[in-house]
């Protein structure tokens, strides 16, 4: 009887969050508003460096953001003039369930976006209907030469974001990337590069049509990396560097 009602009670859950996360979608991707972001800093380390790092922070770090997509938005004629507003949120000191070692299952996934979602509603709720906001937790860490950080993640059920960054400000043009990347899937983009993290061809460059092909000189915000060759590509140094694809725009429904 108990398994019984176990089971239930789980089915329920799931057809309650497939509810809301189908609201979500339609909400967050109609684009009559700009999409809330919040951006929730976190000391991944408990470094000192670190934490001094993440107290200076303020919504200038992230000002590139809000205006890269509004620059992408007029390419593509977008009634509404700035997609996204994003604001600096509290610095979070409980971390977020651990994300499953990449690459992981399907079931695997499930649950730890279930974990993650009960986590976010406890951690950072507010007053405001979460159908149109994007709440993207960064991990900062200290930046010491050859570190290689997490993959960051997006979910494009939640509008949840997971972000691995660098507690620099060298570093933080690029990690306005890495954002931008993370806030796209979870309005429904794609990867557009390969397992061995270099761009496809043609939805991967941003000027597949380019002739000749090599070098391009700007990077598909999906792929983040500008194509050199057809085996080698380097990381965007800014979003001014970046541009949406039309296969990225049709995925988030801006065509």
């Amino acid at each position: 009887m108990f398994k019984a009602f176990r089971i239930i009670t789980l089915l329920l859950i799931f057809i309650a969050l497939a509810f809301y996360s189908k609201t979500q979608k339609l909400k967050s991707r109609n684009w009559t508003a700009p999409l809330e972001v919040v951006i929730y800093p976190m000391n991944s380390e408990q470094n000192e460096a670190v934490e001094n790092y993440i107290q200076q922070l303020n919504n200038d770090v992230f000002k590139e953001i809000d205006t890269f997509f509004a620059n992408e938005a007029e390419h593509y004629k977008l009634i509404i003039q700035q997609p996204t507003k994003t604001n600096l949120g509290k610095i979070i000191q409980i971390f977020p369930p651990p994300a499953p070692a990449f690459p992981f299952n399907t079931l695997e996934a499930i649950l730890w976006s279930i974990k993650l979602r009960y986590w976010a509603y406890n951690n950072t709720p507010d007053d405001k209907s979460n159908l149109h906001r994007v709440r993207v937790y960064v991990y900062y860490h200290e930046a010491t030469e050859d570190k290689q950080l997490k993959h960051s993640l997006g979910l494009d059920k939640g509008l949840l974001s997971i972000v691995h960054a660098f507690a620099s400000k060298d570093q933080e043009a690029q990690n306005n990337i890495v954002i931008a990347h993370e806030l796209l899937h979870t309005v429904g983009a794609l990867d557009k590069y390969d397992n061995n993290n270099q761009p496809v061809f043609p939805e991967g460059y941003a000027e597949p049509n380019k002739d000749p092909l090599f070098p391009q000189l700007q990077a598909e915000i999906m792929a983040a990396d500008i194509p050199l060759s057809q085996t080698d590509s380097e990381m965007a140094e800014s979003l001014d560097h970046c541009i949406i694809g039309k296969k990225t725009a049709t995925e988030i429904n801006w065509l």
